[in-house]
């Protein structure tokens, strides 16, 4: 298996202990399965390893965008990380969670003025300021206010992580901060520190998503660095907070590399400690932002099968009740998953197929050449692993389709409950006018 949490008894598929096809029976499907027990061990680890490689000043921030619902902040604020927050939708979630908001760190590219007053007026601690308008507009709306905002300014050091290129976002001309290549960088840096109600509380750049080891780190932080360095050299302004965003990648299949998140959290702060001393700098307040790597292997998703298709001399379909509905990542990135018959464990996968769901659309598929058991059929419960992430923060209503439920399992899989209810179509009807 390819996480600890997955295991066989019987030829059933178990998660956190617990049966899935019961959890399918129960609950119904297409279902969203979440470990908390998982998801507060990821946290933990983090946790634990920033403390101890960059000191009490580090805070692991969770990426909200992963995977965010009210049941699932009230964790991250019990494990003691900070958020990283992109809309208003995300700081409702995390205010209704009573997170501390002044943990929690607001994102985006292009913040509106209602975005911005709305999260002044819930007390979002820092704006990661995207470019010269935002800083602009978020000292305007501070001043109405008078109130001094915290920023971060987000940098693209000009590296390519060499992931899914629709996530890759340091790189010079990303749609994502201010370039230190092209010379923007230190603009706005210098606008930020005439802004009277604007505190600029330091520098972020975020590589990449979905790598399995520190070498984009190492090298975006010797960027940073640098620039910190430059900065306090050209302005008399040394940064005290570094944020090196997110990007650590997670197992989806056996070929994927296991990866040691300590070990590599080690790596990075040797660096950065060493690169600080060349520079005679003291360390930052680093941050970083761990999403997938948090809720990924602590999700599972459920299906069940409907037409088995098999044309003669050319490919095999299996269909299921779900599809891009609540997993758009193979129709968006080709992404990799494992899938497996949960109640066929022990039956030779001597069936190749395409895994595809209802929609009318010849684009939906959550999986191709899928092994699977011959004896695949109308009413089998099939399992898609590590689907914590970019699932349930991704679904959407396409061809109308109600949203699945997410059950959460804590305490070794004893306790199932539902965290985010099913929708109906009276819910999906239920802005129309």
């Amino acid at each position: 298996m390819i996480c600890d949490n997955l295991s066989s008894h019987n030829g059933v598929l178990y998660f956190n202990g617990r049966n899935t096809l019961s959890l399918a029976q129960e609950f119904g499907t297409p279902l969203y399965v979440m470990d908390e027990d998982r998801i507060r061990a990821n946290c933990r680890t983090y946790r634990v390893a920033m403390k101890e490689s960059f000191g009490e000043n580090s805070l692991p921030l969770y990426a909200g965008k992963a995977c965010s619902f009210t049941a699932l902040i009230r964790i991250i604020k019990e494990e003691g990380l900070g958020l990283d927050v992109v809309s208003c939708g995300e700081i409702a979630t995390a205010v209704k969670a009573g997170f501390p908001m002044e943990n929690a760190y607001f994102h985006s590219n292009n913040k509106t003025d209602g975005d911005i007053a709305y999260a002044m007026d819930r007390g979002v601690g820092y704006f990661v300021a995207d470019n010269k308008e935002e800083v602009d507009a978020v000292d305007r709306i501070a001043g109405g206010r008078g109130i001094k905002q915290k920023i971060l300014l987000r940098l693209t050091p000009g590296i390519d992580p060499h992931t899914y290129a629709a996530v890759a976002t340091g790189k010079v001309d990303s749609k994502f901060g201010s370039a230190i290549e092209t010379g923007q960088a230190a603009q706005i840096t210098e606008f930020a520190l005439s802004r009277a109600h604007v505190e600029l509380a330091g520098f972020h750049c975020h590589v990449g998503s979905q790598v399995f080891d520190s070498d984009v780190f190492l090298r975006a932080s010797d960027i940073m660095l640098e620039f910190i360095a430059e900065m306090r050299d050209r302005f008399g302004y040394t940064a005290p907070m570094l944020d090196l965003g997110g990007g650590y990648g997670v197992r989806y299949v056996d070929s994927d590399p296991v990866l040691d998140i300590p070990a590599n959290i080690a790596q990075v702060s040797k660096s950065v400690k060493e690169k600080c001393q060349s520079l005679s700098l003291p360390l930052p307040a680093i941050r970083m932002e761990p999403g997938r790597s948090i809720v990924a292997d602590a999700g599972l998703t459920l299906y069940t099968a409907g037409t088995v298709k098999k044309i003669t001399g050319y490919k095999n379909y299996v269909s299921v009740d779900g599809g891009m509905t609540d997993n758009p990542r193979f129709a968006l990135y080709g992404s990799a998953y494992t899938v497996l018959n949960a109640g066929k464990l022990n039956e030779k996968t001597d069936l190749e197929c395409s895994v595809v769901g209802r929609c009318c659309e010849s684009g939906d598929i959550l999986q191709e050449k899928v092994k699977l058991p011959a004896s695949t059929c109308r009413g089998d419960v099939i399992a898609v692993c590590t689907t914590g992430a970019y699932n349930y923060s991704m679904a959407s209503n396409y061809n109308r389709i109600p949203r699945p439920a997410v059950v959460m399992l804590s305490d070794g899989g004893k306790t199932a409950s539902v965290a985010v209810r099913r929708e109906t179509p009276e819910d999906v009807l239920s802005l129309d006018v």
